[in-house]
């Protein structure tokens, strides 16, 4: 199997930056202890605090899909659609 790199940006609203920081934090350790996850990184950008990326590795498209399905993942989404500003979809 291939293994699978995500590079995920996410630009908080200006008025919910630690709002942002502390959902995103909530992610890491739980990520990390999913079959497949090599890497989880979170990172945030020095001259623009709202920006936010995670940097993944996974041993798999199939476990990272897996992750995106999983309910913490879900949850946070749907409290992050008020605290984010959207973002095109890079493809």
């Amino acid at each position: 199997m291939a293994k699978l790199t995500i590079v995920a940006n996410i630009i908080a609203k200006q008025d919910k930056v630690e709002l942002v920081k502390q959902e995103l934090l909530k992610l890491i350790d739980i990520t990390r202890a999913e079959e497949g996850c090599i890497n989880y990184d979170l990172h945030q950008d020095n001259e623009n605090p709202a920006h936010f990326v995670f940097y993944e590795n996974w041993e798999s498209r199939e476990l990272w899909q897996a992750h995106m399905g999983n309910q913490h993942l879900a949850t946070t989404s749907q409290r992050q659609k008020v605290l984010l500003t959207p973002l095109p979809l890079t493809k």
